[in-house]
């Protein structure tokens, strides 16, 4: 799962605030053990002293070795256990454990060369918060209401609204959670204010939460971000072109609706192209029909998006026209 640099910085940053947290949490249990017991302090002063003590009686008397080993250890066994019975006496059962933040990795994030899952699950959910400052206002699948859809026949498109939106939402729901970075791609074709984003949005959530990497942009956001890495090339805007090329997911939500050109066409089709030569997953919304698309971008970027994507239509009535009418 490709999360981008920034995510796994803040979630690094994240695991160091918390091992440092939990370092300084094991020094005040101690200086608090040692407020209380005085005589904890100085057993600890004196195993820390032994074997160093050991050692100069060796080295000055010219004694046995073996010998000043042995007095060590049972020095040192004889102050383990009066601190065991001081500690058990007067505090809970491992209080002045050293206790790191992460059996696995001891904080560090990694387990040799292999991210460990404490790292992961940190990733995951800054991942997460990423995409919910980006997506909306929390939406979720149990929220999308079916019933703002006509539940009649259309002669025009000789369907039932409200049973093709239904399976939409079906596919919609069994896409995140199922998702995988051999997903294949979505394009959500339909008009103004018949879910769209909304659904992007819940796909976008579970898709993070699942701890994938998401990438969501508007499409006027997207370009932007192109355009500032072509024409004001810095390191982090080559970060955000390598995020919206390498992420598991990229979602584009209302392709169209940027101020069209030249270098979008060309920045869009070379964004689709890499993706769909990496088998890279992509959902995209839009108002445009083939022939729009093909009118407003190139002939080129209307095939990869109608022939490289399943096409989910949305059909209904306005929604946000239609809680309008009833407040």
């Amino acid at each position: 799962m490709a999360h981008s640099v920034e995510v796994v910085k803040r979630a690094r940053a994240r695991l160091a605030q918390a091992k440092e947290d939990r370092e300084s949490e094991n020094r005040q249990h101690l200086q608090e053990a040692y407020a209380k017991i005085p005589r904890l302090q100085q057993i600890d002063r004196q195993l820390r002293q032994t074997m160093a003590l050991a050692a100069q009686s060796v080295f000055a008397q010219g004694g046995d070795v073996a010998q000043a080993l042995n007095k060590v250890k049972e020095e040192n066994l004889s102050l383990q256990q009066e601190r065991a019975e001081l500690i058990a006496q007067h505090f809970p059962e491992g209080y002045l454990d050293e206790k790191p933040i992460c059996d696995r990795c001891g904080g560090t994030g990694y387990v040799g060369s292999a991210m460990c899952d404490c790292l992961k699950e940190l990733c995951r959910q800054e991942q997460k918060k990423e995409v919910s400052v980006l997506s909306g206002n929390g939406e979720s699948f149990s929220q999308f209401n079916l019933e703002y859809y006509p539940d009649r026949y259309d002669s025009k498109y000789r369907v039932n609204p409200r049973s093709l939106m239904e399976e939409v939402l079906r596919t919609c729901r069994s896409y995140a959670l199922t998702f995988t970075p051999d997903s294949g791609n979505l394009l959500f074709i339909g008009g103004t204010g018949l879910g769209k984003t909304f659904l992007s949005a819940c796909i976008a959530r579970t898709v993070a939460d699942r701890g994938y990497s998401v990438a969501y942009e508007t499409a006027t956001r997207l370009f932007a971000k192109l355009e500032q890495a072509k024409f004001s090339p810095n390191e982090e805007n080559r970060r955000e072109v390598t995020k919206l090329t390498e992420c598991d997911l990229l979602i584009i939500d209302d392709l169209g609706t940027e101020m069209p050109g030249q270098f979008v066409t060309a920045s869009l089709y070379g964004l689709l192209n890499d993706r769909l030569l990496m088998n890279k997953p992509m959902l995209i919304t839009t108002n445009l029909n083939v022939d729009e698309a093909g009118r407003r971008y190139s002939p080129q970027v209307s095939s990869r998006l109608y022939g490289g994507f399943q096409r989910l239509t949305f059909l209904g009535e306005d929604i946000r026209v239609k809680k309008n009418r009833r407040m």
